[in-house]
């Protein structure tokens, strides 16, 4: 029988852990409340060609954000540096992001409001498409794809757990988006041989 432990495996440039496979995960924002947008030590990570992008398309989404989240990027700029040195978005008062709007009590990211209404093709971050997988760049040109555990998500795994989701399926978009159908083809044929073993 295999472990429960998880392992890394190699997909074509992409080195994989087998969590986003044993991890059953589904957000669910009537209890949750888009805690992920509020919570943490610094905004959301950026790509450079994103914050080109947000910049570019900043009246697009400024309808949907809240009035502390437009003077923030105005204050900050559409991006800051963290103390990593990483791109990420700016945030409001050191807590939410500054790219957030709230309806009804629920925390959304205003970007997205914008794309789902046709405003713009720019669909979010992809670091927040992809959440609650991290992606990593390694200098020789692979990518480290890793379930990143967080006690605002306890709900999204019990979710997740009742609903027989994995991780990677509930993630097929962004992971489709980010790295092509034919690497999203791979993880499913892996995952049947993953659950055959198990």
């Amino acid at each position: 029988m295999k472990s429960d432990y998880p392992y890394i495996i190699e997909i074509d440039d992409k080195l994989v852990t087998t969590e986003i496979f044993s991890v059953n995960f589904l957000c669910d924002l009537a209890k949750c409340k888009g805690i992920c947008c509020v919570e943490g030590n610094s905004g959301a990570p950026l790509e450079e060609e994103e914050v080109e992008i947000l910049e570019a398309e900043f009246s697009k989404y400024a309808p949907y954000m809240k009035e502390e989240g437009i003077r923030a990027v105005h204050e900050q700029g559409f991006m800051v540096v963290d103390e990593d040195g990483d791109l990420t978005t700016p945030l409001i008062d050191n807590a939410e992001c500054a790219y957030v709007c709230v309806k009804d009590g629920v925390t959304f990211c205003a970007i997205e409001r914008a794309y789902l209404n046709g405003d713009t093709l720019f669909h979010k971050p992809i670091s927040c498409h992809l959440y609650p997988v991290r992606v990593a760049k390694f200098s020789n040109g692979t990518y480290g794809l890793n379930f990143h555990r967080w006690s605002v998500c306890s709900d999204a795994i019990k979710n997740g757990k009742e609903k027989g989701i994995p991780v990677f399926r509930m993630l097929r978009e962004p992971l489709i988006r980010k790295f092509g159908q034919e690497f999203y083809g791979k993880l499913e044929e892996f995952y049947s041989i993953y659950t055959e073993e198990k």
